[in-house]
């Protein structure tokens, strides 16, 4: 016959095996991330939350395009996207990104420059840049106001925490990152 005091013992087993669990996923598989400020506005604004996976770069490297959660310094983490991948030339010009020598285009910043009527960059990156081995060079969505690789410099592999894949805040908006 089980006692009060036999149940107690198996849900307090069953409380830590739960915090044991919670903690490895967040310390070794995924972590959330709480976006503050404006440097990613219009596809990512403030207070919006995100799922980061912190296991993929562990098997692959950044991808041009992909939004990273990074190390900024040891008190703050930045959400940027990826536009430079080690070995490649970069830079702008008349608002059009050049990666070795070639125009890219940039979908996800067509609305940003019809609504503002701005143009994205100043001369940040008239002069080539070439991304050194091991990094990568991020910018913000909002290329006006955004502290990114332009004072940042290029982002070690090792400082980015992983990939943002999954929205779940504000709930309406909740879903996979494209």
């Amino acid at each position: 016959m089980e006692t009060k005091n036999d149940e107690w013992m198996e849900w307090g087993k069953a409380f830590i095996i739960a915090i044991i669990f919670a903690v490895l996923i967040r310390t070794f598989l995924f972590t959330s991330y709480e976006v503050q400020g404006e440097s990613m506005t219009p596809n990512v604004y403030d207070g919006e939350r995100f799922i980061v996976n912190k296991i993929g770069y562990g098997f692959s490297e950044p991808d041009r395009f992909d939004l990273v959660v990074f190390h900024a310094n040891e008190e703050e983490d930045y959400i940027k996207r990826v536009i430079g991948l080690p070995g490649e030339t970069v830079f702008y010009k008349d608002d059009i990104l050049y990666i070795n020598d070639k125009p890219v285009e940039e979908p996800f910043l067509e609305q940003r420059v019809a609504d503002h009527e701005w143009g994205l960059y100043t001369n940040d990156f008239a002069i080539p840049e070439v991304v050194p081995p091991g990094n990568v060079l991020v910018l913000g969505d909002n290329r006006p106001n955004s502290l990114d690789s332009r004072r940042l410099g290029f982002i070690a592999n090792e400082q980015i925490v992983g990939k943002v894949d999954w929205r779940f805040w504000p709930i309406q908006e909740a879903g996979l990152m494209r």
